[in-house]
């Protein structure tokens, strides 16, 4: 069962009224960036991976976006979110084959901001990556977040995209990146896939736009 106690989380170079301080890059200006509450894979009772997990000292230099393919639910509660959570987890270990679950954030059409493989608010917090299994043959340098829904031909909530606005934004500020080359779609890496659909793939250009009015770059 979620929790709904409150948990921030704080990365970065520094706090300011509660947010992150963005900094230590050339010519950028900083910002005061509130984290996104993230629930922990404890709160939706995770399973453990079935093998150690991998944690780089590099850090990603490019968030990507991708969707779930799932249905696009009403339902926007805190619960579906948790049930999204172990949907993805069962099918990645169970189907895929794979340790744990392949993204290190989930997104639910709620809003409410998940936390995928084992360890990866840890990594964010420390400015490392944990490698997850989202983009093939480029997980060592990527990070990913999957977008519960499937957007082909349907926007998603006005929920989830803040929350990815503020998301990336927060990743932004925790890994040094420039949002207006740093946030990619999974298809910019496999040109085989439709993820993460037309429609989302067609908001990036606003999201990198809204990320970096967030950051004032």
């Amino acid at each position: 069962m979620i929790s709904l106690s409150r948990r921030r989380l704080l990365a970065g170079t520094g706090t300011l009224a509660g947010g992150l301080l963005l900094g230590g890059t050339p010519g950028r200006a900083s910002a005061a960036v509130t984290p996104p509450r993230v629930y922990t894979r404890a709160e939706w009772s995770a399973r453990p991976p079935s093998s150690p997990v991998t944690v780089l000292d590099s850090k990603p230099d490019h968030i990507v976006v991708h969707h779930t393919a799932s249905g696009n639910t009403t339902d926007y509660s805190l619960a579906q979110a948790g049930r999204l959570s172990h949907w993805i987890q069962d099918l990645h270990m169970d189907t895929n084959g794979w340790s744990d679950s392949g993204q290190q954030l989930t997104i639910s059409r709620g809003g409410y901001v998940m936390e995928g493989r084992d360890r990866s608010l840890e990594t964010v917090d420390a400015g490392k990556l944990v490698v997850g299994a989202q983009t093939a043959n480029q997980n060592s340098h990527t990070i990913g977040i999957e977008n519960e829904g499937i957007y082909v031909s349907q926007d998603t909530t006005t929920m989830l995209f803040d929350s990815l606005v503020q998301t990336c934004a927060w990743l932004c500020v925790a890994y040094s990146l420039d949002p207006r080359q740093a946030i990619v779609g999974h298809r910019d890496y496999v040109t085989t896939t439709q993820c993460p659909g037309d429609v989302l793939y067609a908001r990036l250009p606003e999201l990198r736009t809204r990320v970096a009015a967030v950051l004032g770059a």
